[in-house]
């Protein structure tokens, strides 16, 4: 019982469920302990570290007998680091993981049944598959300077050589940006005592174009010694754009409004499908493209498209789904809060000759009421319709304001794109119970060893 157990206690458990994080989840006498690094399947030595009143947080100790399903970790730092939390995880089964638990939110949480789950579709190479690395700068304890990534929930550094998830370019892109700093006296940001310039290092690098882009977000207005870096940096294969993002806040967020073109282009450009996009530092673009076109290829299917149709795509980026829909719709409307996002969109549909896409700057939960509202004013008797409404909205899923008036506008179908299976169950109850069914469900892995999963999810309205 948990009386009987208390902080820095030694217990055995078996390892019976993951937990949203990837943590292993036992019991010990009824009391529930999560383990980070443990797999179901493990029977575990973990030493509790924190206790709540219903549960607690153990330290893994000493795997006992390890899990049929635990297999050999590729990085080094894997367990420090705070990016792959399941690597140790057989691929197959971090599939069956990711979908179970979309599946038990959607049923246990959101009470919604009678849905088709389509099978998890998942990465032939799960490996090397980013396109967008974001590096933290520091020093480590012997003054040297350092890029790496942050551990878990942690803004300490863990200095990273080769990254097995990243663009194998970025290895060389670190070490030039290491040598000149040292070279050249160039201090990274310290963070506690907001000094220093180098804040970050951000990279992208087109999958099917090959472009490259070396972004510095920096706590000042300038760098010393440009010239040399970029010298250094064009020598790369592919360098289409070296910028300074200017960010001097005492914030967590990593980039900052401003950009600064050093060199080259302030963009680098990539495909999905046969649709070209014009990506600048700040755009938000899907981190996996080979992944990316399976999900936007789900996401067309299930908006089922005949051509005839006014779509709504609301929290549209840069157009990546608005653009890829527009070849298969009548008309598609974009909405976005970023005006960056909205250039770039406009500019994407016209570098792919698209002339059916309207792109609008704001807040979905606020552009969508006021075109609706104002709709009825200029036609007396009448109200907006769109014929489906796609939405990819961030974490936090959609405003309610927005979800009501997507019910009002009453399209036929719904098509949500979701990075968060916790919010995609809030919003897809409130459909729900609104006039809208959930007919088909699928997953896409667009982030493997890592914990978070994409899901597509398709409403049609019911009869009236």
């Amino acid at each position: 019982m948990k009386e009987t157990l208390k902080k820095n206690d030694l217990v055995t458990l078996e390892v019976t469920d993951l937990g949203s994080r990837g943590e292993g989840i036992g019991k010990v006498d009824g009391f529930t302990l999560f383990v980070k690094d443990a797999l179901i399947g493990d029977t575990i030595q973990a030493k509790i570290i924190k206790m709540k009143k219903s549960y607690g947080y153990g330290r893994l100790m000493e795997i006992l007998t390890p899990s049929p399903d635990r297999v050999d970790v590729r990085c080094p730092q894997a367990k420090a680091c705070g990016g792959c939390q399941i690597q140790s995880l057989a691929y197959e089964k971090q599939l069956a993981y990711k979908e179970n638990k979309v599946r038990e939110l959607l049923e246990r949480v959101g009470k919604i049944q009678d849905y088709e789950m389509e099978p998890i579709i998942g990465m032939e190479d799960p490996w090397y598959y980013r396109n967008k690395a974001q590096f933290p700068v520091g020093r480590n304890k012997e003054g040297k300077i350092v890029t790496g990534f942050y551990a878990g929930r942690t803004h300490s550094i863990i200095p990273v050589d080769e990254c097995f998830i990243q663009h194998p370019i970025n290895r060389c892109l670190m070490q030039m940006m290491q040598q000149w700093m040292e070279d050249h006296q160039v201090a990274p940001y310290d963070e506690a005592a907001h000094t220093g310039l180098i804040r970050h290092v951000f990279t992208r690098v087109g999958k099917y174009t090959g472009e490259i882009m070396v972004c510095l977000v920096i706590n000042g207005k300038r760098v010393p010694a440009a010239e040399v870096l970029i010298d250094m940096l064009k020598t790369v294969p592919g360098m289409t754009s070296i910028c300074l993002n200017i960010n001097r806040e005492k914030t967590n967020v990593i980039l900052g409004d401003t950009v600064k073109c050093l060199w080259g282009k302030s963009y680098i450009t990539d495909k999905i499908g046969d649709v070209t996009y014009q990506i600048s530092p700040l755009s938000f673009f899907q981190v996996n493209p080979v992944q990316t076109q399976k999900l936007y290829g789900t996401a067309l299917e299930y908006a089922g498209l005949t051509g005839e149709e006014t779509v709504w795509d609301l929290y549209c980026g840069i157009g990546t789904i608005s653009l890829f829909l527009a070849k298969h719709a009548k008309k598609v409307c974009g909405v976005e809060i970023v005006p960056q996002a909205i250039d770039d969109a406009r500019e994407n549909a016209r570098l792919n000759r698209i002339e059916n896409a309207e792109f609008f700057v704001g807040k979905a939960e606020e552009v969508l009421p006021q075109y609706y509202a104002r709709y009825a004013e200029e036609h007396p008797g009448e109200r907006a319709h769109a014929d489906v409404i796609v939405v990819d909205p961030p974490r936090k899923g959609c405003d309610e304001k927005l979800l009501q008036c997507m019910v009002r506008m009453s399209p036929e179908r719904i098509v949500y794109v979701s990075c968060d299976p916790a919010t995609l169950t809030r919003d897809l109850r409130f459909l729900e119970e609104n006039g809208y069914k959930v007919k088909k469900v699928r997953c896409t892995d667009m982030f493997a060893h890592g914990v978070h999963v994409e899901t597509v999810a398709l409403l049609t309205r019911r009869a009236q």
